[in-house]
């Protein structure tokens, strides 16, 4: 009786991890079909953290139309690629006009997420390419959110998802994270993953 036991807690827990393991790999789909943006202010205080919202919001105004033409990941991380002297130029002017000398810099890089919400839409956790834009020293609290396709801007919700993701990511992203387990499961799992490594 104690070994049809462990065969059968056993066999629930590679059921489990299987079943897991096909859910992170939809949710490495969908962040194949995204770019973020996170902006890394240089410290907590009041006015860092101000300063680092007024970067994002001129990061934001002017490259609204940058991604227009983007049908995919790739093509959107080109254009960031093409346009990083503008969008560092942005940043850094938006800095000295605020009185600020801090430096400006920004890189392309794969960064993990949690789970996050933009109205209607979820993102799984997992690993995701993102802009980060870094303020100075880069030790204050950061700020994201999608960049392609745009979730960033209140129009997000006029976004098409059809357009980026198959039928089961669209599902899926526009499922509530609060009745949807699968969203905890995800990010326990990435969690695992990260500290694996």
């Amino acid at each position: 009786m104690i070994k049809l036991q462990k065969i059968l807690v056993v066999l629930i827990a590679v059921g489990f991890t299987l079943a897991l393991s096909g859910l992170a790999g939809q949710c490495r789909d969908i962040s194949d079909n995204v770019l973020r943006l996170h902006i890394i202010a240089n410290s907590d205080s009041m006015e860092d953290q101000n300063l680092k919202l007024k970067v994002r919001d001129s990061i934001l105004s002017d490259t609204k139309d940058l991604f227009s033409k983007a049908k995919n990941r790739s093509d959107a991380e080109n254009i960031v690629n093409e346009n990083a002297d503008k969008i560092l130029k942005i940043a850094r002017e938006t800095v000295e006009e605020e009185g600020y000398k801090y430096p400006v810099s920004l890189e392309v890089v794969d960064e993990s997420f949690p789970t996050k919400s933009y109205e209607d839409i979820t993102l799984p956790a997992g690993e995701y390419r993102a802009v980060r834009v870094i303020i100075g020293n880069g030790e204050g609290h950061n700020w994201w959110c999608v960049m392609f396709p745009s979730l960033c801007i209140p129009s997000s919700s006029d976004i098409s998802l059809d357009m980026y993701f198959s039928d089961n990511e669209t599902s899926f992203v526009k499922s509530d994270p609060k009745v949807d387990v699968r969203f905890k499961c995800v990010e326990l799992f990435e969690k695992m993953r990260e500290r694996i490594k």
